[in-house]
């Protein structure tokens, strides 16, 4: 562990307990500022002259204060955050903090109410000089794609469901999109996943898929459908003539993949497809 030079709002800093009071243990940077942990965050074997990781952010009336929880996401992090109160001014979000995160009125998208769960980033507000939270991440994103390309295989986080698709943030960095008619299996917002890059844009922005690129659907897909057929005892009650958005919701597969699955199990002596639906041979 290295002492901080300096403190750091925002972040989690290696600072010195420098003293220990009444209110708490005083914790030091190199530079000799310093900022309080308050008493119940303090354990028996915090001595004089130890080093501690802290985060450090705001208290109410917007003095530096420490703790050793760890929020939700620090400054320049994404994370989903649940609305626990509103007031005239903004929202506040619970950030696993003993104080909650501000999402002042200017950085909603649309009004946030309480229970609501909303995808923000933490950043520092120039003109309060606290941190807080926004909705409005889409400047946040780089806009120049380096070290990606077409094909490429890389982490996302779905964030939000547009009339396109699911946005999603790619490689903690970049942002991306899933097109509904390129979706065949449950997705979900908040979702961590694997995909594949099916286009860098001009503007920086990805399309996604969550199917590699040329891999033939068949094989995998009329597998996955004989192991649910054994999950469900050996049949289930849909066939050629199943509703498309039914099909997609079970076996997570395009109508026209589950009939070309079908098929082919059929074809391989491992179904038979009745008017009741779909039953493995003996």
């Amino acid at each position: 562990m290295k002492q901080n030079k300096f403190l750091e709002l925002g972040k989690i800093n290696t600072l010195i307990i420098d003293r220990l009071t009444t209110p708490g243990a005083y914790m030091m940077a190199e530079d000799g500022n310093d900022v309080l942990l308050p008493g119940p965050y303090l354990t028996k074997d915090m001595k004089e002259g130890k080093l501690l990781d802290v985060f450090i952010y705001t208290d109410s009336e917007d003095r530096l204060v420490s703790t050793t929880l760890t929020p939700v996401a620090k400054l320049d992090e994404f994370a989903f955050f649940e609305c626990v109160d509103v007031a005239p001014f903004g929202a506040f979000m619970n950030w696993g903090l003993s104080k909650d995160l501000l999402v002042p009125n200017m950085f909603q998208r649309e009004p946030i109410k309480v229970g609501d769960k909303r995808f923000l980033k933490v950043v520092y507000d120039e003109k309060t000089h606290r941190l807080v939270g926004t909705e409005k991440t889409a400047s946040f994103f780089e806009k120049r794609v380096k070290d990606l390309k077409p094909f490429q295989e890389v982490n996302i986080l779905v964030i939000s469901k547009t009339p396109l698709g699911f946005k999603c943030i790619v490689e903690k960095k970049y942002e991306g999109l899933i097109y509904h008619n390129e979706i065949f299996e449950n997705i979900n917002i908040g979702d961590e996943k694997k995909a594949f890059i099916k286009t860098i844009r001009k503007d920086g922005n990805i399309d996604l898929n969550l199917r590699k690129p040329g891999t033939k659907k068949s094989g995998g897909s009329s597998d996955k459908v004989l192991d649910l057929i054994k999950e469900n005892g050996g049949s289930m009650p849909y066939n050629y003539k199943s509703d498309a958005d039914l099909i997609k919701d079970i076996f997570g597969l395009s109508k026209k993949d589950f009939k070309r699955s079908l098929t082919k199990l059929v074809d391989d002596g491992k179904i038979e497809v009745k008017d009741t639906g779909i039953y493995l041979k003996e």
